[in-house]
């Protein structure tokens, strides 16, 4: 991303092709009381102009993946990381055993794009307009027909990488640098954008219900940045001791330094280095 189009972005916001993300329909009756039972989030909250961020968790309260769920007039609609279709779906329908919920794979069918920042409030084309916020930014997702011409967008179209920069650079986790099978919900931050402690059971609830009453968790998620490079994977480490990982690392557009996430224990408060010697300052 140079920073030309950071500061084109910044200002006017931008918009990102996400069609290659998995897409999934659930239809039913039960559809709803179904997914309520699979989810972190309240599906209950789920509407047709705006979408719920949730995760999918295991027995042991880990992520399996993250999903974003709007309703339509008779169907619920999820979409995916791309990697994540072929794992989602037994995933979800495994489940499936008296109720009416049927889980269909739509990901052929349909363009995703994304719109955020001040672009997403200004008039944009789309068959099917839902907010959401993918950036931690206001934010809209157009859906159209896999048949129809792209969106007439007036702001700067990110690539894949553009986007993954800026991803960074908002702290943003993503399965599957941060969001995996290794990881909590609020590990990763996610428990007032994914998670809802009231809406009853689901798979994993009671793992993730132990840590927020007791508010301890193996790791946290931080931001840091350094003047060194900084490769994916390393290890951090705090008074030689070995704390945690890297899991996201980018080039600040502007200020060139190194930015990205990672894993460290939960409580560590002294000052971090990679494996390398490079040194690292929370952000």
């Amino acid at each position: 991303m140079t920073p030309e189009l950071f500061h084109q972005v910044e200002s006017h916001g931008g918009a990102v092709d996400l069609s290659t993300r998995a897409k999934f329909r659930l239809t039913g009756t039960d559809r709803v009381r179904y997914l309520n039972g699979q989810v972190t989030n309240d599906v209950r909250a789920a509407r047709l102009n705006e979408a719920l961020y949730a995760c999918v968790t295991d027995l042991k309260g880990k992520i399996v993946g993250d999903i974003f769920i709007h309703a339509d007039s008779d169907s619920l609609i999820i979409d995916a990381e791309a990697d994540l279709r072929e794992v989602l779906a037994p995933r979800l329908e495994r489940y499936i055993i008296a109720d009416d919920a049927e889980l269909s794979d739509i990901t052929e069918d349909w363009h995703l794009w994304h719109v955020f920042g001040a672009a997403s409030m200004q008039a944009v084309d789309g068959d099917v307009q839902v907010k959401c916020s993918r950036l931690g930014l206001p934010g809209m997702d157009l859906w159209q027909p896999a048949s129809s011409p792209g969106p007439a967008l007036s702001c700067p179209v990110l690539s894949a990488a553009d986007f993954e920069t800026y991803r960074i650079v908002r702290g943003i986790p993503r399965y599957p640098n941060e969001l995996h099978g290794e990881t909590f919900p609020p590990e990763a931050g996610l428990e007032s954008t994914a998670m809802s402690y009231t809406k009853g059971c689901y798979i994993g609830q009671e793992v993730l219900s132990r840590i927020r009453t007791t508010g301890k968790m193996p790791r946290t998620l931080i931001r840091w940045t350094s003047d060194q490079p900084i490769c994916l994977g390393d290890e951090v480490l705090c008074d030689d001791k070995a704390v945690g990982v890297i899991t996201s690392t980018a080039s600040h557009p502007v200020s060139q330094l190194t930015i990205g996430l990672a894993f460290v224990k939960q409580g560590v408060t002294g000052t971090l280095r990679t494996t390398s010697g490079s040194s690292l300052a929370r952000i």
